[in-house]
């Protein structure tokens, strides 16, 4: 039931007119009424004497001690960890396509199969590609003859030109010699002359190539473009049996008997292909941490196919160069390889993991959890108790982890009792009442 201002004010009259002992004083004046607000904010006040009046009365006026949870300090191993998710993929992959309109006739391997670099996956109609090929080697085989059709020519008509030219020679000497005796007239001797000219110039129309005609370079760069394209047709025919590229496992068959080979839904590989013998773990390190990560680091892998195991990775390899996060992060990322080292390890391509990479690890040094260490203006400090009172340590931090830290300072001892979570007002030379952790 709640009290009325006149019983209010008699309480707290009657608390204020006692002392210590209980005993309570005759009141000499009359007072002027309160109001409640003033009643309260001095009821308060009266309360709080009251309660410390109290407190000296069962302490025996003895001095308040700070009560702190302590443990003992010991050596110990404390590993700064770097945790990221990523996917498991084989060490060497493949997607397998077609660019062939071609009909698939048989599927010759199944999701599951391991199969050899060279390895058959697939048969497929080579029937229209045979045509291409047929008519390439045609085209071919005229480029062929035509060059050496114009070479037969080039031949015969070069030695013609050659002994024309002679001809034209010794008919001009001896018109030369009968002009001299008066018997040629000079029209004649210009005509011989021009004759001459005219053979030469026949002559110098063919291509030599160590003193023998060649046919027109024409005629060879036709059958050199006839060749290229009967070889890029014979290609197409051989990617009528479809191959593997490397040595690994078939992980997807995206295709059946009787589609065609370049038309599979959603732009998907006919087959994809891992090499499983040897996993490995992608995952982004962001540009903050990535100063850290080192090739050769190790690595704890856990995944719910585990369970509560665990598989040991190496980092192998960590690219030149950042990326973007995405999702409109400002903050890059940079690819990173981890290698699982167990060859028969329960992890399999295409799942999620996670990756604790070891960034840095003390052995044989102080330890102590991250809440005992005490942060001030100048320093840093553990709270150390001896004989219930406290003695700060200067001290400096190694290698962290979630929960411990690596310590080091003078005047550390095995068995030295520490705060486990001081409070910020200990100060040296407080007393406190310590508890063992």
């Amino acid at each position: 039931m709640a009290m009325t201002d006149q019983e209010f004010e008699k309480e707290l009259d009657t608390l204020l007119t006692e002392d210590a002992s209980g005993k309570q004083k005759r009141e000499k004046k009359k007072r002027a009424p309160w109001s409640r607000k003033k009643k309260i904010i001095i009821g308060v006040a009266a309360l709080a004497v009251a309660l410390v009046v109290v407190f000296r009365v069962i302490g025996g006026n003895k001095e308040t001690v700070i009560p702190v949870v302590t443990a003992a300090l010991e050596k110990g191993e404390v590993s700064e960890m770097l945790s990221i998710s990523g996917p498991i993929s084989g060490t060497d992959s493949a997607e397998v396509v077609s660019s062939l309109h071609a009909e698939i006739l048989e599927l010759l391997v199944k999701e599951g199969d391991r199969v050899s670099e060279g390895q058959v996956l697939a048969r497929l109609d080579p029937t229209d590609v045979q045509k291409e090929v047929d008519i390439a080697q045609n085209e071919y085989d005229l480029a062929v003859a035509n060059q050496e059709e114009a070479q037969r020519q080039a031949e015969n008509g070069y030695g013609k030109a050659v002994q024309d030219r002679k001809a034209a020679e010794l008919d001009y000497q001896r018109k030369s010699m009968l002009f001299e005796g008066g018997d040629v007239t000079q029209v004649e001797l210009e005509a011989a002359k021009d004759a001459l000219n005219d053979a030469k110039r026949q002559v110098s129309t063919y291509t030599l190539e160590k003193g023998k005609p060649v046919a027109n370079r024409s005629y060879a760069l036709q059958v050199k473009n006839a060749e290229y394209a009967l070889e890029q047709k014979k290609k197409r025919l051989e990617e009528t049996e479809v191959t593997s590229p490397i040595t690994g496992t078939v992980v997807r068959v995206n295709s059946r008997v009787g589609r065609f080979a370049d038309t599979v839904d959603d732009d998907k590989p006919l087959f994809a292909i891992d090499n499983l013998d040897k996993l490995e773990m992608k995952i982004n390190v962001s540009e903050y941490s990535i100063g850290k990560v080192k090739v050769g680091q190790t690595a704890q892998i856990r995944a719910d196919i585990l369970g509560n195991e665990t598989e040991q990775g190496v980092i192998t390899s960590i690219s030149p160069t950042g990326e973007e996060k995405g999702g409109g992060s400002t903050e890059r990322v940079i690819p990173t390889t981890i290698q699982i080292q167990n060859t028969h390890t329960k992890l399999i391509a295409g799942i999620s993991a996670r990756a604790e990479i070891v960034l840095n690890e003390a052995k044989d040094a102080w330890v102590v959890p991250v809440s005992a260490l005490l942060q001030k203006e100048d320093g840093t400090y553990l709270v150390t108790v001896q004989d219930h009172v406290v003695h700060m340590i200067a001290v400096e931090s190694g290698v962290e982890s979630d929960i411990s830290v690596e310590v080091r300072g003078e005047g550390l001892t095995e068995g030295l009792l520490y705060v486990t979570a001081p409070d910020p007002t200990l100060e040296e030379g407080t007393k406190v009442a310590d508890t063992p952790q």
